[in-house]
């Protein structure tokens, strides 16, 4: 891929490591540029890197009018050698086109947006902030641009890519357990929907629930399969539980779960976990049983941002609370984090492949 650079002057770009003063927060910062490229006439074109600013878009955008957009989220982080190094891409270039197959949007070859990704990082790696736990977010999307209002797959789109210097998602780590609420109220999806895709509709129609959950004093909501009986997805993150044995167990993938590359790092580490991760159905009225009776000691999500959050509580709309454990956060998945967050920065060797150095090409 040759990508044209349209890159802001010398004298409007960082010339420094960016050494924030306090915890810069999560996701709400952004780098000088943008990466760009187009879909029209049945191909992708024009890869480009741009500075940073807003979109021109016809108000008849397909995607303004019918949410056919995605996104994905993965993370970089800088290493003791100063080089930045990315976190498993491969695997979001995979998920990002099956949700794009989803949702009638064209595939991205795996290695242009991977090469995408790196370049932008090349760019503006003076922007990764200089703090214990920082990273640079990175978030890939593709949205409609056809100016048309009949309801059809459009036939253009933009992807882009932006990248935000973000602070740890817990200033002091993993330190404090969470409620959920068990909603027989909302559902996140249903089977032969959307639910298996990062589409941004599936976002916007969980803001309600998670209205809901806070009028609970919950994070957010625990969703349950279309009947009720089945665990799905905690909010934003796939739900695990540990059994007192240390088993961890995550709920199996389904066409209504989407597929955590969290959940699925944290299967292959099993061996260096020291214990047995899992799939399987899990039953709600038998996990509430596991917890009263002792047999599950931990539970939580597994996501990007946060890595694991840990649940202390749920909560039900009758507002019976369930207790796991004694509601703090537990040794198991205080090793958990510990070890996924040391591998990300360098710090423990894990498998191999799963992090890549960006390489110094920009002039």
């Amino acid at each position: 891929m040759e990508i044209t650079y349209n890159l802001k002057p010398a004298s409007e770009r960082r010339t420094e490591q960016f050494k924030p003063e306090g915890n810069v927060g999560f996701g709400s910062l952004r780098t000088d540029h943008m990466f760009l490229m187009d879909y029209h006439d049945g191909q992708w074109c024009y890869p480009r890197i741009v500075p940073y600013g807003p979109f021109e878009m016809a108000p008849g955008a397909m995607a303004l009018h019918y949410g056919q957009s995605i996104f994905e989220g993965a993370k970089a982080f800088m290493h003791e050698d100063g080089e930045i190094y990315t976190f498993r891409i491969n695997k979001n270039a995979e998920r990002m086109n099956r949700s794009a197959d989803i949702v009638c949007i064209p595939n991205i070859d795996e290695q242009v947006q991977m090469d995408a990704i790196n370049a932008l990082i090349d760019v503006d790696r003076l922007w990764f902030p200089m703090q214990e736990g920082a990273c640079l977010y990175i978030r890939p999307f593709i949205f409609a641009t056809e100016d048309r209002l009949s309801v059809s797959p459009s036939t253009r789109y933009t992807f882009c890519v932006v990248l935000s210097p973000s602070g740890a998602y817990y200033a002091a780590g993993v330190n404090k357990g969470i409620r959920l609420l068990i909603s027989k109220t909302f559902h996140r999806a249903v089977s032969g929907g959307t639910g298996a895709s990062k589409a941004a509709g599936n976002y916007a129609a969980s803001l309600r629930a998670g209205k809901a959950a806070a009028a609970f004093g919950a994070s957010q909501v625990l969703y349950l399969d279309s009947t009720n009986q089945q665990i799905e997805e905690a909010g934003a993150m796939n739900h695990f539980h540990i059994l007192k044995d240390g088993t961890v167990i995550i709920p199996t993938f389904t066409d209504t779960i989407l597929k955590s590359i969290t959940s699925q790092s944290i299967m292959e580490l099993g061996e260096m976990l020291g214990c047995e991760v899992r799939q399987e159905t899990v039953m709600l009225d038998q996990f509430i049983a596991d917890i009263e009776s002792g047999e599950i000691i931990e539970a939580g999500g597994f996501g990007t941002a946060a890595v694991v959050s840990a649940v202390g509580s749920y909560i039900f709309e009758d507002g019976h609370i369930v207790t796991v454990g004694n509601g703090e956060v537990g040794e198991h998945i205080q090793r958990i984090y510990k070890l996924y967050t040391e591998i990300q920065k360098g710090h423990i060797q894990g498998p191999e492949g799963w992090v890549k150095r960006v390489e110094r090409l920009a002039k």
